[in-house]
């Protein structure tokens, strides 16, 4: 088969076809397919859910005493609202979620120092979604709630002495992406030409980005290197010294190689940005920061060059809910690129912002995302929308208030059983450490075939098969679906496995179906 044609296809747009492939062969056999394609993981918080949802049926309660018509309701009102909280919480038969919500809150006044009235307010309400998000780029209390999360996961309770943090609620990380890169363009900070440096292997849709016809961005990998465990060399870092470069674009800890960049890469990015390129804009996606066992974020190191994007989907199971969040520094470098932009350039921005602002020059970068988002004109009515914030600031609560950090555990020993029992049956070593998060493998196939069999086979397998035709019949004939790691910017011979989204026997499986794909091509190499 010609595999050519399907080397420039998205590897997402490339599962689709694999799925299509295996399915053909299983309804032959009414045999199952194992999907590790995907990245949704088949883990979830549960506690939270029901504690949400025991708090809308607590504001709805709330607004059906307001009038006596069946099925109506009144818009509820904050005086006196955490006592009746209380009363509610104290008849529950759940007494888990109760309890949970009484801490919640306690930990709201306590640590946080929130007027309680106000807060069980804004998040009964919020869960009704009846109103519009006021305002619309984050609530007050829940962007409180959520930067004391964020500090915590992200900075191990240190970012508070790196200044202050403004948040901007949007529909996941991939929506952040999306609002980041127009308003970067819109502000003209990133302008058609432009380079943009990218620490690969990166999730593959973050490579496609900057090169649509919106931007058309000039894309400079900076790669990370497998043999020093996925860390940045010192000569891929120096790319970052060209003035042409204006931002440097990643995903900490890595997709698909699933380790977290160490604190020596940051600080040497760090030290040019500092004396080089104090201009340089920084983009992040943490997601999988919360899996690792402790995160070093680049934030940390440069807060001001550096925007921040989080989103719960993974952690807690959440990818349908579209939760996320993007973090910048009060002080930030784009704030005040903007400001030195030429005259004729920030008249032609005070047009666009003047219909929202009597001096729309005052307009910070990070409500001009929200704006934009909406394309100015609507800004009013932009922002995620209540419920959304609402379970987001109980989620980062649950996390906040756990202080063993059970569910954190949990989650990483059944993800370490499973990358276990795959290499098991891969019959090969799987590399293991503190900055792993084994939410993925990027497995090299030319380095399997060395490791099991002997270099002269390696040699044949990476000039004689392509990645595509090990996939294909991966698909064909073990009805086992993974991604090409090429299409991740990864090495040519690998594959992406997801090890979220299947039970934990479907791993061993997997493992042996890859073995047993890769001993059929040496039993016809040996012949």
């Amino acid at each position: 088969m010609d595999t050519k044609k399907y080397e420039q296809m998205s590897p997402f747009e490339l599962k689709n076809i694999l799925i299509k492939m295996a399915q053909d062969s299983a309804k032959k056999n009414n045999e199952e397919v194992l999907n590790a394609g995907r990245g949704n993981p088949n883990f979830l918080n549960t506690l939270v859910r029901r504690a949400f949802n025991y708090f809308t049926l607590f504001a709805a309660d709330l607004a059906e005493k307001n009038i006596d018509i069946k099925n109506l309701g009144l818009r509820i009102k904050p005086d006196g609202i955490k006592k009746k909280l209380d009363d509610f919480l104290s008849k529950l038969e759940d007494k888990e979620s109760a309890n949970f919500l009484k801490e919640a809150i306690n930990y709201c006044n306590e640590k946080l120092n929130l007027n309680l009235d106000e807060l069980v307010f804004e998040l009964a309400d919020a869960s009704l979604g009846d109103f519009y998000p006021s305002p619309p780029r984050i609530f007050p209390n829940m962007e409180k709630i959520i930067f004391d999360y964020l500090n915590k996961v992200l900075f191990d309770g240190q970012l508070a002495k790196k200044g202050k943090f403004e948040l901007f609620a949007t529909e996941g990380a991939t929506a952040s992406m999306i609002y980041i890169f127009n308003s970067l363009k819109e502000n003209k900070i990133l302008n058609e030409g432009d380079y943009i440096a990218i620490i690969t292997p990166i999730f593959s849709p973050y490579l496609e980005i900057p090169e649509l016809n919106d931007y058309k961005l000039v894309e400079v990998f900076v790669e990370s290197n497998e043999e020093k465990g996925w860390q940045v060399p010192d000569s891929e870092i120096k790319k970052l010294e060209d003035q042409k470069v204006k931002a440097l674009f990643f995903v900490n800890p890595a997709n698909p190689a699933s380790v977290a960049l160490n604190k020596e890469t940051l600080e040497k990015i760090e030290k040019i940005v500092s004396e080089k390129r104090r201009d340089l804009i920084v983009l992040t996606d943490t997601v999988y920061a919360t899996f690792v066992e402790k995160f070093n974020s680049v934030a940390g190191v440069i807060p001001k060059n550096t925007i921040c994007v989080y989103s719960y989907s993974k952690y807690f199971g959440a990818t349908g809910w579209r939760l996320g969040i993007i973090m910048l520094h009060e002080d930030n470098v784009i704030d005040k690129l903007i400001a030195n932009l030429s005259e004729k350039d920030k008249k032609e921005l005070d047009n666009r912002y003047r219909i929202d602002a009597l001096q729309p020059e005052k307009i910070k970068f990070i409500n001009r995302l929200e704006m934009d988002s909406r394309n100015i004109a609507l800004a009013h009515t932009g922002g995620l929308s209540c419920p959304q914030q609402c379970i987001m600031a109980l989620f980062s609560l649950f996390e906040l208030l756990d202080k063993k950090k059970e569910y954190k555990k949990s989650i990483q020993s059944i993800l370490l059983k499973r990358i276990t029992s795959l290499y098991d049956n891969l019959g090969i070593k799987n590399q293991i450490g503190p900055e792993h998060t084994y939410y993925y493998t990027l497995l090299d196939l030319g380095k399997m075939a060395a490791e099991k069999y002997d270099n002269d086979f390696a040699k044949y397998f990476i000039q004689n098969v392509s990645t595509i035709e090990f996939l294909f019949k991966l698909a064909k004939e073990k009805l086992t679906i993974c991604l090409p790691g090429q299409g991740f910017a990864g090495p040519k011979s690998s594959i992406r496995i997801a090890l979220a989204n299947l039970s934990n026997d479907a791993y061993p499986i997997i493992g042996k179906n890859i073995n047993d794909v890769m001993q059929e091509y040496y039993n016809n190499w040996k012949k």
